[in-house]
Formats: structure tokens, sequence, C-alpha cells
């Protein structure tokens, strides 16, 4: 019977322990087959576990860069609104002082309002051209997913984003964790395997060489396993 405690990681994923005696495992060649049934079936879970996390660790990498993107561009609207409000301030000191708005502006000096040209992607490969002014953009929409678009101000936007943005980076490094957690459970126990049936074919070649007749089913396997007992 087998002695060992079953651990978790973080996640809940069982671990399967490292086999240091066969025999914990089986008791007579009639359990071999049993346990060997048993060890694939495991394998095959981890692996079924294993490509879920992969899918979705995949899916993390791909929507990191969009809402990098999309936290930077709302800090820089946050950063340009600033610099407009300054800008304004800066020409209302400059009335002040006789030096007039449209001389500023004819210096080149910053307008109050002034407009900022740029692109957006409609789609992937189809953008459109688009002129703000910073000094008038108080919120942001933003797609909460399920065809759904929430206007935010941009204060807030920054907060959900950063947030959205900090546990997408946790997920992704839980799952990346989950991958080699699982990848050392899949190779433990293909070497569990390979251990079982070494042993089996062990077994069997020294009740042979005593003189015990067996099976057609407990027939000597000459192929072997790879792995070492």
């Amino acid at each position: 019977m087998e002695t060992t405690t079953t651990t978790t990681n973080p996640r809940g994923i069982p671990s399967f322990p490292f086999m240091n005696n066969v025999n914990d495992y089986v008791k007579s060649l009639s359990d071999v087959e049993s346990t060997l049934t048993r060890f694939q079936e495991m394998v095959s879970k981890y692996t079924f576990m294993q490509q879920n996390v992969d899918r979705r660790a995949a899916g993390l990498r791909e929507k990191l860069p969009e809402m990098k993107r999309t936290l930077e561009v709302v800090r820089f609207l946050k950063k340009k609104r600033a610099s407009a409000a300054a800008a304004t301030d800066d020409d209302d000191d400059d009335e002040l002082d006789d030096r007039g708005l449209d001389e500023l502006d004819l210096d080149g000096g910053k307008k109050k309002g002034g407009e900022i040209e740029t692109t957006f992607s409609l789609q992937d490969t189809l953008y459109a051209r688009a002129t703000i002014k910073p000094a008038e953009i108080d919120e942001v929409y933003l797609w909460l997913g399920a065809n759904v678009m929430v206007a935010y101000p941009l204060d807030e936007a920054d907060e959900l984003l950063a947030g959205k943005l900090d546990k997408a980076k946790e997920s992704l490094a839980a799952a990346e964790e989950d991958l080699e957690f699982l990848r050392v459970q899949i190779t433990t126990l293909e070497v569990a395997i390979a251990r079982v049936h070494n042993w089996d074919v062990g077994e069997k070649r020294k009740l042979r060489s005593q003189g015990v007749k067996l099976g057609d089913d407990e027939a000597d396997d000459d192929g072997g396993a790879t792995g070492k007992d």
C-alpha cells in the first residue's frame, strides 16, 4: 500500500511523489497491470491540465501587450490634459502681462486646448485618423467584454487598468509555475512507469530462474522499458 502523503501546489494541483521503493506501489506480479494502468491515467490527467494551463497562459501573453498599451494611452491623455491645463494657466499669466494669446499663438507657443493628431485601430489592419483635444477629455470608453463598453473618468480608468494589468501578470506567473509543476509530475510518473515495468521484468526472470512456470500473460517482455530501477 502507498504510504506517501499527497501534497498540492498553491493552486491545488496534487503532486506525485518520487518512487523510492517500487514495493510501496507493487506487492505482487498481479498488481503490476493495475498499477501501470493507474499511472497512465494520472499521466493523462496531468497532460490534460497542462494543455488547459498552457492555453490560458498563451491567452494572457497575447492580452498583456494590449493591456499595457491601453494603460499607456490613458496615462498619456492624463499627462497631456495636465500639460494643457498648465499651458492655459501660463496663457492667463501672459495675458495679465499684456503679451496676449494671439501673440503667443503666432510665436508657436502652446495654444489653449491644443490638438493632437493620432490614429486608432478599427480592426486588426484598419486604422482611422483622429484629432483630439486633451484639455477637453475627461473620460475614456473601455471594453469590458461581452460587447459591453463603459465610460470611465481618466483617473478611474488608470486605476482599473493598472489593477487588471497587475492581476494578469500574477495570473501569468502562476500559470507558468503550474506548467513547470505539471512537467515535473509527468516526468516523475513516466520514470515510475518505467521502474514498475523493469521491476516486473526482473521479478519474472527471477521466478523463471527458480523454475517457476509463468502463464502466457506473465511472459517476460525482453523489450524492456526505458529508465533505471
